[in-house]
């Protein structure tokens, strides 16, 4: 599985956030906020949605599945001139990214997760930097539990040097 190295500029989002860990993923209320309302929101840049994981700064070695991060589900804008209430603006830092492709259903992620984060970085040029990870769901993803979905994982990286 080699990725595709990406550099992007910074990207407007919207959308609604929760506090959760691995244990205790409360994941699926945030999209239950988004989904009735993205009829609401005018200036999409696309129908691709964004499912976005800020960390508090643990390494990949201290990251436990206990540990509490912020989840987002999130619509790109074109620009921040509407924003329906109650929306949270969340701006994506520019950067560099590894993007993968995950093929499959939520269950099998797990996998996919292993050969980025066990294999593909331990031996490629790069680290994880200090931005957001994130997933883009587009034409392809087909629910999380269709085994033929595909979403793309992008990894915030920097140069090992």
């Amino acid at each position: 599985m080699e990725p595709k190295i990406i550099t992007i500029s910074a990207k407007k989002t919207i959308g609604f956030s929760i506090k959760t860990n691995m244990v205790n993923d409360q994941t699926v209320k945030i999209w239950q906020q988004l989904m009735p309302r993205l009829k609401e929101v005018k200036n999409a840049v696309s129908a691709d949605l964004f499912s976005l994981q800020v960390y508090n700064g643990e390494t990949f070695e201290e990251f436990t599945p206990t540990t509490e991060f912020t989840k987002y589900a999130l619509v790109e804008l074109k620009n921040y001139d509407f924003i329906p209430e109650g929306f949270e603006k969340f701006e994506i830092p520019a950067g560099q990214y590894a993007v993968f492709i995950h093929k499959g259903t939520s269950a099998d992620f797990p996998k996919t997760s292993q050969i980025i984060y066990g294999e593909w970085l331990p031996n490629s040029e790069y680290k994880i930097d200090n931005r957001p990870h994130f997933a883009v769901m587009g034409d392809k993803y087909l629910g999380h539990e269709n085994p033929e979905t595909e979403e793309e994982v992008w990894v915030p990286i920097q140069n090992k040097v």
